[in-house]
């Protein structure tokens, strides 16, 4: 065997590519059920295949379509999505580190062009930042597997993400109703999978909790998107309880 095919075999036997792989099917469903979704309701096609280009993000994808095709105002959608992305926020703090620099470190050959190296990979880094990347980034030991999994799962869940949507809102019209057939579930099963193991936490456990009966209990009430934005209560039970303060001081 020669060398090219070890590697080629190693990287196929590597359990963050196949984990990655997995995720990205599960993304190009979901990716499918929002273009489909969204042309049923009367998104041109193309303006939903920009914004799973420029945004990236299906959650408030999926926010501003529920949002704008219900009558609510634009003003109202973009305020609502960046709400729902204000977790971000925390998520640059976390793996900042990582965005600088997309692959090993080489020599620049003007302070000029490695500051440009830099603040284009600092760009594309923050563009592809989502749930899934900054999970399986944390979930790793070191900076450089870290770097590596963040990466490499931002590039493949991209290019399973906005090809999806296209193709999904070509189906769309065939296809009727998406959720008729669970396609929407295929993003939270996944997302859950990737937080079981932090659920072992009982503030982690407590916060989630809390978090998901808000939401739950507010799907009724609120336009498409906002539960998930009033769920984010749930991050006050995350605070540390009296009584998890007096076991911490003695």
């Amino acid at each position: 065997m020669s060398t090219v095919e070890r590697t080629r075999v190693g990287f196929w036997r590597d359990a963050l590519v196949r984990d990655v792989l997995s995720m990205s099917v599960a993304m190009a469903i979901v990716g499918a059920s929002l273009g489909a979704i969204a042309v049923s309701k009367g998104v041109p096609l193309w303006l939903a295949a920009l914004t799973s280009a420029v945004v990236f993000a299906g959650g408030s994808e999926f926010m501003v379509i529920g949002l704008v095709t219900s009558g609510a105002a634009p003003v109202m959608a973009v305020l609502s999505g960046l709400m729902l992305n204000a977790r971000h926020f925390p998520f640059g703090l976390a793996i900042g580190g990582l965005l600088g620099q997309a692959g090993p470190r080489r020599p620049a050959t003007t302070p000029h062009r490695g500051a440009a190296r830099r603040w284009s990979s600092l760009l594309v880094g923050a563009h592809l930042m989502v749930d899934e990347s900054v999970a399986f980034a944390l979930a790793q030991d070191d900076v450089a597997e870290r770097r590596r999994a963040f990466w490499l799962t931002g590039v493949a869940l991209y290019c399973a993400w906005v090809p999806s949507v296209f193709l999904g809102g070509l189906l769309g019209e065939g296809l009727g109703d998406p959720a008729a057939f669970g396609l929407d579930a295929a993003m939270p099963a996944a997302l859950l999978a990737l937080i079981m193991p932090s659920l072992r936490e009982f503030r982690t456990l407590r916060a989630v909790a809390l978090g998901a009966l808000v939401a739950v209990a507010t799907t009724p009430l609120l336009p498409a998107g906002l539960p998930v934005v009033a769920g984010l209560v749930g991050l006050a039970a995350a605070l540390p309880l009296p009584k998890d303060r007096e076991e911490g001081a003695r």
